[in-house]
């Protein structure tokens, strides 16, 4: 008999919601699937029709004044923040040949600190900002490293593990101030808080379609219009020069259904996902052997759906072991790194002693949760860390 689980582990993937399956099937049921986009014959001219109508759903939800051509479809996440990385450096470099360091937040997903080693190899040098105890990147931490020198400076909207939403608006003024360009790596807040990239100031933004029910299989990258831009993938004119390959319409498609679906309301579902997970927070740290990994987590901006503790005393695996046996999907940080034994680069840059940040627990959803299933995770987990 197969148990039903309660996946609690939305911060590493999600489900596809109906708005993508629909648009997904609509594909597979048009004339035009599986056509080429760059074609000149009807069937392509139809796929690029609906390609071009998906980038512009998507730019919509990015920012009032966002241009379509400023959107560039990826095969994902990973793929936007090396395009961002390594693209937008060797353009900046390519125009002013001075700028060759590149500044990271210490606390950044690994698919923008592991490009670190390529961005050596192109000749730049790598600093990293650690953050504040409390898991936010200090503007006066970023100013003390930013110079002439500075080509790109990279910092995410919020953390993927600890949920702290960090000052972009603030870092991005401040790395203009010193002449270098912007980029965010917006892929666990995007249609989960609101923001404009107007607004922010940035140059460069990127998000990706798992993290809010869409496939997988797309991402995409913001680039402001006169960035420079020195493309990573060649082989065809795709994405106006900047970005190689066959686009994969279907996936863009589905992308462009959520964005549209949610992004209108994206601020009462945050108010609505915030307040149930203040209450798991509260529900949890009734048990004196749990914490919040940022310390008080009421003092500090955060995502909607992430909550992130440690419990004194005990190990990730053997948590999530426990509480997948009662029917709960957790994990202990970011999916990408859950073979390493090692604890969490991030929290270790918040000061987290090895010992507690080795129990920490990351539990992830988003509007489609259950309050009932938050109840009785909260009861599973306290009788684990309080026995």
């Amino acid at each position: 008999m197969t148990r039903n689980m309660v996946n609690l582990d939305y911060a590493a993937s999600t489900p596809l919601r109906k708005e993508a399956l629909e648009a997904l099937r609509a594909y597979d049921a048009a004339p035009y699937a599986g056509a080429n986009p760059n074609s000149l014959h009807s069937l392509g001219r139809q796929a690029a029709c609906r390609l071009e109508e998906a980038r512009r759903s998507v730019a919509r939800s990015l920012g009032a004044r966002v241009r379509p051509n400023e959107i560039i479809f990826t095969g994902g996440g990973t793929e936007a923040n090396l395009l961002a990385l390594a693209g937008i450096s060797e353009g900046v470099r390519s125009r002013d040949g001075k700028r060759n360091r590149v500044v990271l937040s210490a606390i950044e997903h690994d698919s923008v600190l592991d490009n670190a080693t390529v961005l050596k190899r192109m000749g730049f040098s790598v600093s990293c900002v650690a953050p504040q105890h409390n898991g936010a990147i200090s503007p006066d931490a970023l100013a003390n490293v930013l110079d002439e020198h500075v080509a790109l400076v990279s910092c995410q909207i919020a953390n993927n593990e600890t949920g702290v939403v960090q000052p972009v608006k603030e870092l991005a003024a401040l790395a203009h101030g010193c002449g270098a360009k912007f980029h965010s790596d917006a892929i666990q807040g995007y249609l989960h808080i609101p923001f404009d990239v107007g607004d922010l100031g940035v140059d460069a933004l990127s998000v990706a379609g798992h993290k809010v029910g869409a496939p997988v299989s797309v991402g995409a990258l913001y680039l402001a219009s006169r960035t420079s831009l020195t493309p990573q993938v060649y082989g065809g004119g795709q994405e106006a020069g900047r970005r190689a390959g066959t686009q994969d319409v279907r996936s863009a498609m589905a992308l462009a259904a959520v964005a549209d679906a949610l992004h209108p309301n994206v601020a009462d579902e945050r108010a609505r996902v915030q307040a149930l997970s203040d209450e798991l927070y509260r529900d949890l740290l009734a048990c004196p052997r749990i914490h919040a990994t940022m310390g008080d987590p009421f003092s500090v901006e955060r995502l909607p759906g992430i909550v992130s503790v440690y419990v004194e005393g005990a190990e990730s695996e053997d948590l999530i072991l426990k509480l997948d046996a009662a029917g709960f999907s957790v994990s202990a940080g970011s999916a990408c790194s859950s073979a390493s034994l090692d604890p969490s680069h991030v929290l270790g840059a918040m000061g987290l002693p090895r010992a507690k940040a080795l129990g920490a627990l990351r539990i992830s959803f988003d509007d489609r949760v259950d309050e009932r299933d938050l109840d009785k995770f909260a009861d599973v987990l306290r009788s684990l860390a309080c026995a």
